[in-house]
């Protein structure tokens, strides 16, 4: 008993290290704050490992994490915690190391974009981040969003349009999203 159950904590220790930088990045993107996304990967890795039996034996371990992310951060939305993707004073840039190759630490106004993704809806912002940044199929979306692709492609499109409407914008989201 005690092999197997150093064997699924070896198992969860790598998944883990391998997975913390894209869970952070998509969780920051989510709450907008270097804090508040490393509380929410790490409640999300509390409860994937409370259930890695069942996580570790999924077809997609990375999909079922995932999920478990967008419902903490969805039932948190819900409770109305205010959620700030950019300081409100003059800081400096908000601290977040980007993977190598993320389209949106090529942006160049990354305050900007980040400003103008913390001002859509709760949802076309999920959309957004999970279809563009995280580039993820409209089905992988959906599932991790629990909701049906019809209703990804409507938010990622409405919010795509916010995001463009926004003058100086315009281009960044061209780039960076899909035409």
């Amino acid at each position: 008993m005690g092999d197997r159950k150093q064997a699924r904590d070896g198992e969860f220790q790598s998944f883990m290290i391998g997975r913390w930088p894209r869970l952070m990045r998509t969780a920051f993107l989510l709450t907008g704050e270097q804090h508040a996304a490393e509380d929410l990967v790490q409640s999300t890795l509390e409860k994937a490992f409370v259930a890695w039996r069942r996580v570790g034996s999924a077809d997609d371990p990375e999909a079922y994490v995932r999920r478990v992310m967008i419902n903490l951060h969805a039932r948190r939305h819900r409770r109305r915690l205010k959620e700030f993707l950019a300081p409100r004073d003059d800081s400096g840039p908000v601290r977040e190391i980007a993977d190598t190759g993320d389209r949106i630490a090529q942006a160049d106004d990354r305050r900007a974009l980040l400003t103008a993704l913390a001002q859509l809806p709760a949802r076309q912002r999920e959309a957004v981040v999970l279809r563009y940044w995280e580039d993820l199929s409209e089905t992988q979306a959906a599932e991790a969003m629990g909701c049906s692709v019809g209703t990804v492609k409507s938010n990622a499109a409405k919010g795509i349009a916010k995001l463009r409407a926004i003058p100086g914008l315009a281009e960044t989201v061209t780039q960076g999203g899909r035409k």
